[in-house]
């Protein structure tokens, strides 16, 4: 007996949650309808004061009508919109041409105008070594060149006089001495001017060290020079960025020396291969520097961005996710229909897919998840196509509208007001 009473309720409880989710079968609720109209009517002939009873309501889904438009969703139109792809990337800049000042010889410094930060020609003189021992040697190298000329010449004279002792052996070695003094005089004069040091390019000259008297040995550094009217940023770009290289001409840069400027530069060069540790292929921009605002060193924030042609685009959240693959739901005059689409962008809330989709077609963006393929959807708000007929067992608009007015009435009655009934309601 207690098994039996056990499965009597556990019966009444799964009745009763069927009847919440999915409503009452359409024979029962015309039966429960039936019954409501006769407890309003009862309720009121009841005495004044009495307090109305009402009557459960008929079946269906809580919050829809026996006229239910179908599933519920937003949509939006289908728009084209260009997809800007955006790189950043961290960068330091270098001048356009920048050498080091060397000192190709040793010596003692006897002048020195090295001034950092000031500007300077090309072949403008910066440093002087000692050079008495370099000029001593030329005067000796000049001076048997002078006589390597001398002694050629008068051995052609001789020569040329019929003077049969100047062989042609002697005049052959007289040649070559004086061949082997042009050279001497030559390697002297090098050697001199080496101990004078010049600037090589037109640029800034840097900070340096070197005083009058310091002893500097060969190869020593003595400054450095920067051609900085134009400076070359030098980054890394991820590996996907090898496509938009072949179309990016232009990059923007900043720097939290100067905050809010943006500097546009344009990409000069880039390596041919990815990097194999960094997996980053290496890129140079130029900037112009001419009024020579920024300066070499700077590091710089650096923004590649391109335009692609318009794209459909859509908020992420139309898009459905199944064992296919991707896709959308399109509203197709009320009725639910799934595309297969290829996301190709995404950034924040907005996808761009790859899709044979007219312009201005409306997209399932919300409720999505809800939705089967031919299944009737209706917008928040939109109008009814058509009117639907009331199924078997669901009473009509005009049945319903009488209802409604049979409830009020007993409302108006159970608050102390007793209302006659009409000559239409039954008694």
């Amino acid at each position: 007996m207690r098994k039996f009473l056990t499965l009597i309720v556990a019966t009444v409880i799964l009745g009763g949650s069927y009847a919440v989710t999915y409503g009452l079968p359409a024979s029962v609720s015309a039966v429960i309808g039936d019954q409501t109209s006769g407890d309003a009517t009862s309720t009121r002939e009841a005495p004044a004061g009495a307090a109305p009873e009402r009557g459960p309501r008929a079946g269906g889904r809580r919050g829809s009508g026996g006229g239910s438009a179908g599933t519920t969703v937003v949509s939006e139109p289908l728009e084209l919109q260009p997809y800007e792809s955006v790189l950043n990337a961290i960068g330091t800049a270098s001048a356009l041409r920048s050498v080091e000042v060397v000192s190709d010889a040793a010596g003692e410094v006897v002048e020195a105008d090295l001034v950092a930060n000031r500007d300077v020609v090309a072949g403008e003189v910066l440093l002087r070594l000692d050079a008495r021992t370099q000029t001593l040697n030329l005067e000796i190298a000049q001076a048997e060149l002078d006589q390597a000329n001398e002694t050629m010449s008068r051995y052609e004279r001789l020569q040329a006089g019929g003077n049969s002792t100047i062989t042609d052996v002697a005049l052959s070695e007289a040649r070559v001495n004086q061949r082997l003094a042009e050279a001497a005089v030559g390697l002297a004069r090098v050697a001199l001017d080496d101990r004078t040091i010049r600037a090589p390019i037109e640029g800034r000259l840097s900070l340096s060290d070197v005083e009058i008297g310091d002893m500097l040995p060969a190869n020593s550094v003595i400054a450095s020079i920067d051609q900085s009217d134009a400076l070359i940023i030098e980054f890394e770009l991820p590996e996907r960025a090898i496509g938009l290289l072949a179309k990016a001409k232009s990059v923007l840069a900043s720097t939290s020396t100067f905050t809010g400027r943006v500097f546009k530069g344009e990409i000069v060069s880039y390596d041919s291969r990815i990097d194999s540790v960094t997996r980053s292929v290496t890129v140079k921009a130029r900037i112009d520097n001419s009024d020579g605002l920024l300066w070499p060193g700077m590091t710089f924030a650096v923004r590649l961005t391109q335009e692609s042609d318009p794209l459909p685009s859509l908020p992420a959240t139309a898009i459905t996710w199944s064992r296919a693959g991707s896709a959308i739901w399109i509203d197709a005059d009320g009725t639910a229909e799934q595309l297969p689409v290829t996301i190709l962008f995404r950034q924040g809330d907005m996808v761009w897919i790859d899709a044979e989709i007219a312009q201005g077609t409306m997209v399932v963006t919300e409720g999505a998840q809800k939705l089967r393929p031919g299944a009737q959807i209706s917008t928040p708000g939109g109008a009814r196509d058509k009117q639907e007929r009331p199924a078997a067992g669901e009473q009509a608009p005009a049945a319903r509208s009488s209802r409604r007015q049979t409830d009020e009435n007993v409302q108006s009655t159970g608050s102390g007001q007793r209302t006659q009934p009409s000559s239409e309601e039954p008694t």
